[in-house]
């Protein structure tokens, strides 16, 4: 919405819109003239509520201001007259009230069904640019709309940050509850739909966070809890001694990073993981098709310090009894070590939840890489060419593959949210706990599962091609090369095809593309000074970029 009394559609497409105040408006967006609302993604769930963005204009003309002057609360005073007009009209807001992205509604009833509206108030960092591109909230409104309505048909209407549209994408795939009739009493009731996440469970004592009333009521508030009594399923971030360079890699010229793509979305994949409470239990014999957490002991286990650890995130091998996630503890087995735990909090109740939410956020990334002119028809020299240029080919879609990847991060981040705002005390329950998709044991089997793919990959291209990472960071890793292409280093079959198991490049999740190259005494320096070059290999900083 531009502020001249038209909205801006995809196609080009204009919708003349009243002006006067923000009830008149919401009351048009619920109406045939509109026609907003987005179809359901599953038919026990929820046609998607429209969305309006607010350009600066649109906001002025509403009454809104233009900053917002709690920058804590992110959030219009309850006294402001835009909040009286929305009160006196018998709309309300949900907790969050009325920030960024505002959600306004009225009681669904028999008669009236469900009557909600997203905004999205630009001039308030609606669109954050980590996640959307440096410069997309500042788009006209009709290249804007292209680029929200692109991501919403692929993905789902934009129901806050990428992170929180993530988790909702979640919701509306496997929705927890359906429509079903009492055959005792012939009335509708709601009923849970199978393979969903259908009701807040409490987290197991090691998969809870230290602010967890169950921590709290554990250990007292200044404990520290050890490897034996926390879980601590982490991406990777580890750098090789640089006094374990040899010879051969110091002839090397180049330092090429790997980035594995859409690793999160790839490890989600046909991953088995808990849907209802865990079980405790002592002396289990460990069986890698049950989710849950294992205290194991597998500090005793061989370890080859050219590589990172695969059980943990720093790389180092543990010390200790330490609790892992069923993915780890498969990975341990599948490299022929016994695996002896000694207690575990298991999930019997169990699916694969995410499935669904892979394969819709991997037919968005696809979609919109070969926007960009990037399919998995290329050779691997053409695909190289094709990433290396692909941001120019198409700026609005540069942007909304941005966004998908943010989708697929912050919707797993947001499966373990932490409590927020200066008045929280530790130890309180906070409001992300009362949701079912609250789930960090969920979170731990991914981020598990993404970072054994890894440690497979790396030991693949270490026992077949003497191949060795100085640095890993989440989902990339550094190799030292003859050359400055990812050709230069990666190894081939003798009949020229690409070593199986190992780091593939091309398009699709769990493929790899070409994240940078930097010269051989950059990543040595790097090392000596204890830094990751997998972090700056771009010539930045990869988590200031959002990756």
């Amino acid at each position: 919405m531009d502020g001249t009394g038209h909205a801006h559609a995809a196609g080009g497409v204009l919708l003349p819109h009243p002006t006067s105040d923000l009830p008149a408006l919401i009351t048009w967006a619920l109406g045939p003239d509109a026609d907003l609302r987005a179809p359901r993604l599953h038919r026990n769930g929820k046609d998607g509520d429209p969305l309006l963005v607010l350009t600066a204009p649109a906001a002025e003309c509403l009454g809104l201001p233009l900053t917002l002057e709690d920058r804590r609360a992110l959030r219009l005073p309850d006294n402001h007259p835009v909040i009286k007009q929305l009160t006196k009209a018998k709309w309300q807001l949900t907790r969050r009230g009325f920030g960024p992205w505002p959600r306004i509604y009225r009681p669904a009833s028999p008669t009236s069904g469900r009557q909600c509206v997203q905004l999205a108030v630009l001039p308030w960092g609606a669109l954050d640019a980590r996640a959307w591109g440096e410069d997309t909230a500042e788009l006209p409104a009709p290249e804007l709309a292209e680029l929200l309505t692109a991501y919403a048909t692929r993905l789902l209407t934009p129901r806050g940050s990428t992170a929180v549209t993530g988790l909702e994408l979640m919701t509306a795939l496997r929705p927890p509850t359906r429509a079903a009739r009492n055959p005792d009493t012939n009335a509708w009731e709601s009923a849970p739909v199978a393979g969903s996440l259908t009701r807040p469970v409490d987290p197991a004592p090691p998969e809870a966070p230290d602010e967890h009333p169950v921590v709290a009521a554990l250990y007292p508030r200044s404990h520290q809890r050890t490897p034996d009594q926390v879980l601590d399923e982490e991406a990777y971030d580890w750098i090789r001694d640089p006094e374990l360079l040899t010879d051969a890699e110091c002839a090397a010229t180049h330092a090429v990073g790997l980035d594995v793509n859409m690793a999160f979305a790839a490890a989600a994949n046909r991953l088995t993981v808990g849907l209802g409470p865990a079980t405790h239990t002592t002396d289990p014999r460990f069986d890698p098709k049950t989710p849950g957490c294992w205290l194991a002991d597998l500090s005793s286990l061989p370890h080859d310090p050219r590589l990172p650890s695969p059980f943990t995130p720093h790389g180092k091998p543990p010390t200790g009894p330490a609790w892992y996630a069923t993915p780890t503890l498969a990975y341990a087995q599948e490299l022929g070590h016994e695996v002896r735990p000694t207690e575990a909090w298991l999930r019997p109740d169990h699916g694969p939840y995410l499935d669904a939410w892979y394969t819709r956020l991997r037919d968005a990334y696809m979609a919109t890489m070969a926007d960009l002119g990037v399919t998995s028809s290329l050779t691997e020299s053409e695909f190289l060419r094709a990433m290396a240029t692909h941001k120019q080919h198409d700026p609005l879609a540069a942007s909304v593959l941005s966004a998908i990847k943010a989708t697929v991060k912050g919707g797993i981040g947001k499966l373990r949210e932490r409590p927020q705002g200066a008045g929280y005390r530790p130890g309180e329950p906070w409001p992300a706990l009362e949701r079912p998709t609250w789930r960090p044991d969920i979170r731990a089997a991914v981020i598990s599962t993404a970072r054994v793919n890894m440690h497979r990959k790396m030991l693949k291209l270490s026992t077949a091609a003497g191949l060795h990472p100085i640095a890993v960071l989440s989902d990339c890793a550094v190799y030292l090369s003859p050359g400055p292409s990812p050709l230069d280093l990666l190894p081939r079959t003798p009949d020229g095809k690409p070593l199986p198991g190992g780091f593939r490049l091309g398009v699709s999740p769990g493929m790899v593309k070409h994240e940078g190259t930097q010269p051989l005494l950059w990543a040595v320096q790097m090392l000596d000074e204890g830094l990751n070059p997998a972090r700056h290999i771009k010539g930045h900083d990869a988590a200031a970029d959002g990756e």
